[in-house]
């Protein structure tokens, strides 16, 4: 009886392995190009779809399967680039049976040539060479992003509402002031701001032109819409706290024990990351969020070009934030020590980039705090 090889028995494995249907989304807003492909370096089968036109995707899905003379119930593999679009044509995808997956667009392999054709067509060959490797085992040809629910989506609307809100607010502000700068006054931005315009005076003794009065009240109209929004929004998160899923609600109550931890930064920090994403270790964590280094090396070149900012822009400027207020709160703590140590004594430029690295060690020790309930070392709880 002869025996097979453990060589000749893989290749025989290999060899009868499941056909499947690629497909490819480039998503314009007026048009969708998809790309279709059994893989094996067959030529892609592309067609253009109305944007939005889920009917005529699944009418197109069903066709390229009569091309290919491939059963109806082949299984598809999909991808798209994370976009305008959001995850709702994931979740559409999912729901016809077809394995989907949304792909970090910043992480996909692209020629380094300094003039290189660029086309819709070769861009969705590129993702369907791209999505075969990835169906063949390689995880290194791309990063592939971590869909949230529709609740666990939705909960992160609240803050970031918050964020646009004041942002636009300290915009306005800073708007108000550089108006009054320029015709030679300087007035506090509060309650009795519109009394306060029409008595100013400038340096001759006259009172700011009309057109000046004009502009600083319908600045102050609009900063008063906003500040009534934040107020709203402030108002509304006890109410939306009950809606949120029981990690998510634990977390928020957790972070907000430790001292210099606030409803916001343990809202963001829970609905972002905490409260649904399953984090492995620390240097994870930090890259989620674009605090780890951007080491480059060519030879004897070497360079930190700083962190890659790749990531959770919101849970990054937040926990900048947080940083400076744990030095302030949590004066006794190991990582405030730390800081202290070696950066409080240098220069501006070096106090800034002591905070992001105490930013990043901030946010894996609050980390450790809501996973594995470590208190970090010399933290003071709240009364």
């Amino acid at each position: 009886m002869m025996t097979m090889t453990r060589t000749e028995e893989s290749s025989a494995v290999a060899g009868v392995a499941p056909v499947c249907v690629l497909l490819a989304f480039e998503l314009g807003e007026r048009t969708w190009k998809l790309g279709f492909t059994t893989g094996g370096g067959q030529r892609p089968r592309i067609r253009s779809v109305p944007a939005g036109a889920i009917a005529r995707v699944a009418a197109e899905l069903a066709s390229a399967k009569g091309r290919f003379q491939v059963p109806a119930e082949t299984p598809v593999v999909s991808c798209y680039e994370a976009g305008r679009e959001g995850f709702w044509l994931h979740r559409w995808l999912v729901a016809q049976g077809v394995t989907s997956h949304v792909v970090d667009s910043s992480s996909i392999e692209v020629n380094r040539r300094a003039r290189r054709a660029k086309s819709d067509r070769l861009d969705l060959g590129g993702l369907l060479t791209l999505l075969a490797r990835w169906v063949g085992g390689d995880r290194r040809c791309w990063r592939v992003v971590r869909i949230p629910t529709e609740a666990e989506e939705d909960a992160r609307h609240l803050h970031r509402t918050w964020e646009a809100l004041q942002q636009d607010r300290t915009r306005l502000i800073n708007r108000v002031q550089g108006l009054l700068v320029t015709a030679g006054v300087r007035l506090p931005v509060t309650g009795n701001f519109p009394a306060r315009i029409v008595a100013a005076v400038r340096w001759d003794g006259t009172s700011l032109p009309a057109g000046v009065q004009a502009r600083l009240l319908r600045a102050w109209a609009q900063l008063t819409f906003l500040t009534t929004q934040l107020t709203d929004v402030e108002a509304a998160r006890p109410a939306l706290a009950a809606a949120l899923s029981p990690p998510t609600a634990q977390s928020v109550a957790r972070l907000q024990t430790l001292r210099a931890i606030g409803p916001i930064g343990a809202w963001v920090l829970s609905t972002e990351i905490f409260g649904w994403r399953q984090i492995r270790n620390g240097r994870q964590l930090g890259a989620l969020v674009g605090l780890v280094p951007a080491l480059y090396q060519s030879g004897e070149t070497a360079r930190d070009l700083g962190i890659t900012r790749a990531g959770n822009k919101h849970v990054r400027r937040l926990m900048v934030q947080l940083a400076w207020s744990w030095v302030r709160y949590q004066p006794t703590s190991a990582l405030t020590q730390w800081y202290h140590r070696r950066f409080a004594g240098g220069g501006p430029r070096m106090r800034r980039i002591g905070i992001v690295a105490l930013a990043r060690k901030l946010l894996i020790a609050l980390w450790r705090f809501v996973d594995q309930d470590l208190v970090p070392e010399g933290a003071v709880l709240k009364a």
